[in-house]
Formats: structure tokens, sequence, C-alpha cells
């Protein structure tokens, strides 16, 4: 099973980035996807979070308004277009995938992870 985060890079403040998660080795039906992020010297974060089914979606208040996340079931991928960015985004994002629907801010309850992706925003 592998998640691979891509789209990361260097934007400056006011920006826009669209990271990408391709999802591979077994099927994700049913499965919320999620994005979290972890700065230097901080812990990682929730940031967004999208279900199977009828695309609700979840976003940390940090976030809202300003990112989208979005999924394509046909083509196991999520995708998280980041607008308006600050220099306080700067982190690295990572996607995952848990099985249940519940809980979706809680970073140990996902089960699949993946390599993460740089994003910097410079002021």
């Amino acid at each position: 099973v592998q998640l691979q985060a891509s789209g990361g890079g260097l934007v400056q403040a006011g920006g826009s980035l669209r990271l990408s998660c391709v999802a591979s080795g077994r099927t994700f039906s049913g499965y919320t996807m999620g994005w979290f992020r972890q700065a230097p010297g901080k812990e990682r974060e929730f940031v967004a979070a999208i279900r199977w089914t009828g695309g609700v979606a979840y976003y940390a208040d940090s976030v809202k308004g300003r990112f989208t996340i979005s999924r394509d079931n046909a083509k196991n991928t999520v995708d998280l277009q980041m607008n308006s960015l600050k220099p306080e985004d700067t982190a690295v994002y990572y996607c995952a995938a848990k099985s249940s629907p519940v809980r979706v801010g809680a970073e140990g309850s996902y089960d699949y992870w993946g390599q993460g992706t740089q994003v910097t925003v410079s002021s």
C-alpha cells in the first residue's frame, strides 16, 4: 500500500499550490482521505479530510476558506488546492487514509500515510 504525495514547492505569500496524492496497492473504496502537516519544531496537525461518498469535507479553522480538498474515487487520488498561502502554512504536508469516517481530525486514527511533500511560503 502506497500513498504518494506531490505538488509541494516554494511560493510567495498570497500564492497558490495544488497538492496531489495517489493511492496504490489496494482499493480505497470507502476510505476517508486526509491531509496533515508538520511545521519545523511543531507537532503534526490536521488540515483537511474528505469522505468517500458525498464529498463531505472537513477543514481546520486555520485553512477554512483558503484550502479545498477534493478526490477522484475512480483514480484513487485526493487533491488539496491551497490559495492565499501564508508563511505559517510552511510545513511538510502528508496525505493519509482511514477506513472509518469518524474522528477525521485524529492523526492516530489513520491507517495509511504518504511520505510527505514540502511546502514553503515566503513572506
